[in-house]
């Protein structure tokens, strides 16, 4: 702390070039620290204690079909107090493009038994169950694509074909809009919901299979048996099941577009990589400006030593100032990710692991790119540097 003010001092000698490389430590810090949420979501022990909502899908993968058949032994586990079933469809309507604002999903009569967060008004349900073609549409979706009630629409599959002559187009009759009961869930709005019998009617292939279970547990407290206990019904046949939480379920979802673990360290490399660069380019040229100051500390008597630590202070400086900041942002913003997902991702917050990782990088980075300008600076000749060589 002896020569802070030095360290300081030489660091906001050029500010803007200072403030633009602070805010690129900030940016990379920052996206650290999401994608080490990303990642502690990913590697997760999976755990159902404490939770009264349990998925139920294939234990081989979660595009593999459970058989119908199962429903009747899971109602009957003690503990279980309701059980709906679902199945992805698949298409879009009128563009594939649409399909990131209206994803659809064929339901069991029960699904909305499961799911009380979703609002739907008595006379549309009752309307849903005497329309063999109804369907439900979220208020986001709806507003998003001009869907209102009484619309009939057709729905591109890209998945199942119907029974009619491979034809993979299906139609709709609207017959409800369904809210979410929270702001923080309004994503789960993008969803057409319809009748799982009039799908399993129709479809090509894989009549008398689901996709998978929900499971409403009726004591949180024991949800982990129910779990074990819902296993165990398929043990050793062609179709075990794994039954977890809804977030452990939906991050398998997303495992399907690949290795998440492989992308989110790639990811993490290539910034720190581009981050040792620039800030590397930074530190050097400062230093060269700083070379006749630099001489004429030695000049007073400033060691070689002393010399290379100011500049490697001054690196370390650096970078814990842009990564403190950006993590603290990451902080603060995770909150704001997970309630924009609707509901369907819980990434933990950054926490004491996460800090104690980004203050590793963050001064093994400012040592690394501190480093040879430092080394330049305690071998600078005092007669060559003053002279201008």
């Amino acid at each position: 702390m002896k020569y802070f003010h030095l360290v300081w001092a030489a660091l906001f000698r050029r500010k803007t070039r200072t403030i633009f490389t602070l805010l690129s430590v900030l940016a990379a810090f920052l996206l650290f620290g999401m994608l080490d949420a990303v990642r502690s979501a990913f590697n997760a022990p999976p755990s159902a204690a404490g939770v009264n909502r349990l998925v139920v899908g294939s234990r081989i993968s979660i595009i593999q079909p459970l058989p119908q058949s199962l429903l009747a032994r899971i109602e009957a586990i003690p503990g279980v107090e309701k059980v709906a079933y679902a199945n992805w469809f698949g298409g879009y309507y009128q563009e594939p493009k649409n399909q990131q604002l209206m994803f659809q999903v064929a339901v069991s009569p029960s699904y909305l038994d499961v799911y009380p967060e979703f609002s739907l008004p008595a006379e549309q349900r009752t309307a849903w169950g005497q329309t063999r073609t109804g369907a439900i549409v979220g208020e986001a979706a709806a507003k998003a694509l001009g869907i209102k009630i009484g619309d009939r629409i057709p729905i591109k599959g890209a998945i199942f074909p119907t029974k009619s002559g491979g034809d993979t187009t299906w139609t709709f009759d609207v017959v409800g809009i369904f809210k979410a009961a929270e702001e923080k869930m309004r994503g789960l709005e993008n969803q057409l919901l319809f009748r799982w019998d009039y799908f399993d009617e129709g479809r090509a292939f894989g009549d008398g299979t689901i996709g998978w279970y929900i499971v409403r547990v009726d004591d949180p407290k024991r949800s982990e048996a129910v779990a074990a206990a819902i296993d165990a019904l398929s043990a050793n046949s062609d179709h075990e099941t794994k039954s977890q939480t809804e977030q452990a379920f939906n991050l398998a979802f997303i495992k399907q577009l690949g290795d998440i673990g492989l992308i989110v360290g790639a990811i993490m490399a290539a910034v720190f990589f581009t981050l040792i660069l620039l800030t590397g380019n930074t530190m050097a040229q400062a230093v060269r400006e700083r070379i006749p100051e630099l001489a004429v500390l030695k000049t007073l008597g400033f060691s070689n030593a002393s010399v290379l630590g100011l500049v490697l202070a001054e690196a370390v400086l650096l970078i814990v100032i842009g990564g403190v900041l950006g993590l603290a942002l990451a902080q603060v913003l995770l909150p704001a990710v997970n309630a924009g997902s609707g509901g369907r991702m819980n990434f933990p917050p950054i926490g004491a692991n996460t800090w104690a990782i980004g203050l590793v990088l963050m001064v093994g980075i400012g040592i690394v790119v501190g480093l040879l300008p430092a080394v330049r600076g305690m071998r600078l000749r005092i007669v060559d540097a003053l002279a201008g060589r």
